[in-house]
């Protein structure tokens, strides 16, 4: 089994940090394992929502998942941008640090949203060395997430099985993984390919996060809309995944339509059936440690 070069933290399972949340958390302090919150909201400001974010990380684990590294950009990195998430990430005394494997601008302008990469060799490289540049900054691994695509770019070039770019990757970066169940659901029935023989080409050992999520069906394809309650198929992917050996930290996403806390925390706690049943057949794994350390 291989062994990326960091060692982080199982935390549980968590939810998504948001504005419609604050002051239950603070006043009700509830039973949660961590929060994720969404770094972009709380860079370059000095405002209410940094000043909440003090405080509950002073009582809760949190780790921080952004969209603003753009690392599919041929734009270069925003050094600015990143010595802000690196602040960011020892204010809150943030876990780890995440974003995706997507694009969200170029020629300086910004996208608001997340581009897919075609599934190149050359799309691993350039990715990669990036991604090699964030974490000599950060100086700790980064985490890249699967995004959902709704399209598959045409460039001449062969292109990979979603699996084993995932793979290529993470393997060529050393970085490790925030596995979407969600997107891999979504992508497999937008794209036509089956999302559990993806998952086992997938390196789970450099699985330190899962994203579980609902999504919406339309003219017979899935958006991934972060709506809850999150679909038993999804919570059977997360499944199948542990059952595959994976041990890492689980984080629901509700964005729409958000309902009370109470609520969102209350679905991902449905993961425990799924996980239990799964850890019955399944070998725990074991982060390897080397060039960075824990995160604690």
């Amino acid at each position: 089994m291989k062994h990326p070069r960091f060692e982080l933290p199982n935390l549980g399972l968590g939810v998504g940090l948001r504005t419609a949340h604050y002051s239950h958390i603070l006043r009700e302090r509830p039973d949660v394992a961590w929060f994720e919150v969404l770094s972009d909201n709380y860079m370059n400001t000095e405002g209410r929502p940094l000043l909440y974010l003090d405080r509950i990380a002073e009582n809760y684990p949190v780790v921080l998942h952004g969209v603003g590294l753009s690392l599919g950009s041929t734009d270069p990195l925003d050094r600015a941008y990143l010595q802000h998430l690196k602040a960011l990430r020892d204010r809150s005394g943030a876990r780890w640090v995440s974003d995706h494997m997507a694009w969200t601008g170029v020629h300086g302008r910004f996208g608001h949203d997340l581009y897919p990469m075609p599934l190149t060799e050359a799309s691993v490289r350039h990715m990669a060395a990036r991604v090699r540049r964030v974490q000599d900054v950060l100086e700790a691994p980064l985490l890249l997430e699967n995004p959902s695509t709704y399209l598959r770019l045409g460039t001449g070039a062969p292109e990979m099985a979603e699996g084993d770019f995932i793979a290529a990757l993470a393997e060529e970066a050393d970085c490790a993984l925030l596995l979407d169940v969600n997107n891999l659901f979504v992508n497999a029935t937008n794209h036509g390919f089956d999302a559990h023989a993806c998952l086992r080409q997938i390196p789970l050992e450099r699985v330190v996060q899962f994203h579980v999520a609902g999504h919406t069906r339309e003219d017979g394809y899935l958006a991934d809309t972060h709506v809850g309650p999150v679909p038993d198929p999804v919570w059977r992917l997360l499944g199948d995944a542990f059952r595959l050996g994976a041990e890492a930290s689980v984080l629901l996403e509700w964005d729409s339509d958000i309902p009370s806390f109470d609520v969102v925390h209350r679905d991902v706690l449905k993961a425990r059936r799924f996980i239990d049943a799964a850890r019955g057949n399944a070998p725990r794994r074991v982060f390897g440690q080397e060039r960075w350390g824990a995160m604690t």
